[in-house]
């Protein structure tokens, strides 16, 4: 295993002794969900080609209120065996700063577990409110990573994934440092690598590198990839990554339901990877291992 920066190696240290003086609040991640946010029209559409190509199946939808100013969407719960998506198709405009939040994770106690993201470094964006299920919180990380925190009323009890996805955030330098060092403090996580030069090609651009940081934690698996922004379409819009067994024949399902394959697959170091766009624009990153 390859060695650790020093800076790598005091992001660690710091991030343990918080994790000695927080409790950890994840559940599991079973339970975080991407927020996918579709037109009305084309929620049925990318609900339907989703579960064709990673199987699985939504709860009913509803035409709720789920942010605590006026608001009404539909919602619905996507239940993969390769992760979970809450799509939201808004009747009204969206409430700031709603749309803007990438991931639902979970808690066991949500006001504990935002005084332990504020004291980890995270703000509070959106105080907690209460929904129709339980109640939520968005705080937002160092770079400007939205994340909401949730409760339920009653337990939930979801079937472990067969493959754990990974958040894909996307941040420059100055912030990757300061983003993981909170981030693995609240979510009493770890760096499993850290490649200071990993290639520029898993980005779609030669003859250059990037930082690729790689998180797991009870919440899930997070992969920090730290850029200078001069990114093509569609690398950085993309929000999770889902690991698959067969990419090939993932891909042909995606393709054959409507979605489309924007980045082909090849090879990225130990996995092989692809990029697709769902009906309502939602971008996904798609990889099986080599």
């Amino acid at each position: 295993m390859r060695p650790y920066s020093l800076i790598a190696s005091l992001v660690l240290l710091v991030s343990s002794a918080a994790m000695a003086e927080t409790p950890d609040y994840a559940v599991g991640s079973q339970y975080d969900t991407t927020h996918v946010y579709v037109a009305p029209s084309d929620v049925d559409a990318f609900v339907r080609s989703f579960t064709a190509t990673f199987g699985g199946q939504s709860t009913k939808q509803v035409v709720v209120t789920v942010t605590p100013t006026p608001s009404s969407t539909s919602s619905q719960l996507v239940q993969t065996p390769v992760g979970t998506v809450s799509v939201f198709g808004f009747r009204t405009p969206v409430p700031y700063p709603f749309g803007l939040e990438r991931t639902g994770y979970l808690v066991t106690d949500l006001d504990a577990a935002v005084k332990a993201a504020n004291a980890a470094g995270a703000a509070t964006l959106v105080a907690p409110f209460d929904d129709p299920i339980g109640r939520d919180a968005v705080v937002t990380w160092p770079g400007g990573v939205n994340m909401q925190l949730y409760w339920h009323t009653k337990k939930p009890a979801y079937a472990a994934f067969e493959h754990v996805p990974e958040n894909r955030v996307y941040l420059p330098v100055e912030s990757a440092d300061a983003f993981v060092k909170a981030f693995v403090g609240f979510s009493h996580g770890k760096v499993v690598s850290d490649d200071r030069h990993a290639p520029g090609t898993e980005l779609g651009r030669r003859g250059v590198t990037y930082r690729r940081i790689r998180i797991e934690s009870v919440y899930g698996k997070a992969t920090v990839l730290v850029t200078n922004g001069q990114l093509d379409w569609p690398y950085g819009t993309e929000l999770t990554g889902y690991e698959v067994t067969d990419l090939d024949a993932t891909l042909k399902r995606a393709k054959d339901s409507g979605a489309k394959i924007v980045v082909d697959a090849h090879a990225e170091g130990d996995r092989h990877a692809a990029m697709v766009q769902f009906p309502g624009g939602y971008v996904a990153e798609l990889h099986s291992s080599k």
